[in-house]
């Protein structure tokens, strides 16, 4: 994935979100069937990341039969690598993509206190690890970066 310059972007919410990362997915060729739509729907509505059994166990509720948390996985796979949704590395958990249809390298603000993740997007760092990478001589794939702390809220 090649750096791109970080406009401010609209970010959809609620059904348009889903529209949007609909049309991302089926853009790659996948299709956007009635349990993809259910765990991305869950998994936008969490506040924090959400781990793979958060989410089977909320999609289960909610449809009144068991989802099972590798079925789940499966999906956020397919997410993390069609652009709809971020893994946060640290803690195995999952974050809906605010603007699926852009490419960055995630910079996670993780608090440590209260769990809150924030996604920055920051090109020039990120493509500083990819330089330094390549420097090394090694080929990048995917840069993971997150940064444990306390967040505005726990400081």
């Amino acid at each position: 994935m090649a750096a791109h310059a970080h406009h401010h972007h609209h970010e959809p919410a609620g059904a348009d979100l889903a529209a949007a990362a609909q049309a991302t997915l089926e853009k790659s060729g996948e299709q956007w069937t009635a349990m993809r739509a259910s765990i991305f729907d869950t998994l936008a509505r969490f506040d924090k990341p959400a781990s793979a059994y958060d989410i089977a166990d909320a999609v289960s509720k909610s449809e009144g039969r068991r989802v099972a948390a590798n079925s789940v996985y499966r999906i956020l796979d397919l997410f993390v690598a069609a652009n709809l949704a971020r893994r946060v590395e640290s803690s195995n958990a999952y974050v809906a993509n605010a603007h699926p249809d852009c490419l960055h390298d995630c910079i996670f603000l993780v608090c440590d206190s209260c769990g809150q993740t924030l996604h920055i997007d920051d090109d020039r760092i990120a493509g500083n690890v990819r330089h330094a990478a390549e420097a090394a001589g090694f080929s990048p794939v995917r840069p993971v970066i997150e940064v444990r702390g306390k967040c505005a809220d726990c400081d």
